[in-house]
C-alpha cells in the first residue's frame, strides 16, 4: 500500500444476503402520503441491519418508513428504517434502507441466514459432497442447485 492510500474499513456490521443470487424477490413498498397503489420494488440484498432495493420511482424523502418485509423464511415482518443512500441510474433507483427498528429475533434470524448461505458458499467452493445441511437457516428461500429435499429444524 502506497503512503496516499488509505486503509478500507468495512463499516458493515452485519452480514449480507445477496437475494438477488437465485432469487430476485420482488417486494411492494408503500410510500408516506403517497394515496395510490403500492410501488414494486426488487430485493437485492438484505442484513439485521438494512436492505438494498432497486425501485422504479423515486423514494420519499421522508424521516422514517415503516414497511413490512415479506419473503420466503421471513414472512410479514414490521420494520421501521430510513433512506440513507439514493443512487439514479436511468429510470430506476438503488436505494440504501437502515433500519430503525427491527426485533432482535428477526435480526437474528437474518444474521443466521446470512451466516449460513456464507458456510454454503463456502463448501460450494471447497467441493464439498454434501453442501446442503439440515440445520440451514436459509434452507426456504435457497435456490441453489445443490438444495436438498428436506426442510431446516425449526
Amino acid at each position: 500500500m502506497s503512503p496516499k492510500e488509505k486503509p478500507v474499513v468495512e463499516r458493515r456490521q452485519h452480514a449480507r444476503l445477496p437475494v438477488v443470487e437465485g432469487m430476485i424477490e420482488p417486494i411492494t413498498v408503500e410510500l408516506p402520503g403517497d394515496k395510490g397503489p403500492a410501488q414494486p420494488a426488487i430485493l437485492t440484498n438484505l442484513s439485521a441491519g438494512g436492505m438494498s432495493l432497486l425501485m422504479f420511482v423515486e423514494p420519499p424523502h421522508a424521516r422514517q418508513l415503516d414497511m413490512v418485509l415479506n419473503i420466503p423464511g421471513l414472512e410479514r415482518v414490521p420494520i421501521k428504517g430510513k433512506v440513507v443512500r439514493v443512487h439514479e441510474k436511468g429510470p430506476t433507483f438503488n436505494v440504501g434502507i437502515a433500519f430503525i427498528q427491527i426485533s432482535k429475533k428477526h435480526q437474528e434470524h437474518i444474521n443466521a441466514m446470512a451466516e449460513d448461505h456464507g458456510d454454503c458458499e463456502a463448501r460450494i467452493g471447497l467441493k464439498l459432497p454434501e453442501v446442503c445441511v439440515k440445520t440451514c437457516s436459509f434452507h426456504v428461500p435457497c435456490a441453489k442447485p445443490q438444495k436438498g429435499p428436506f426442510w431446516p429444524k425449526k
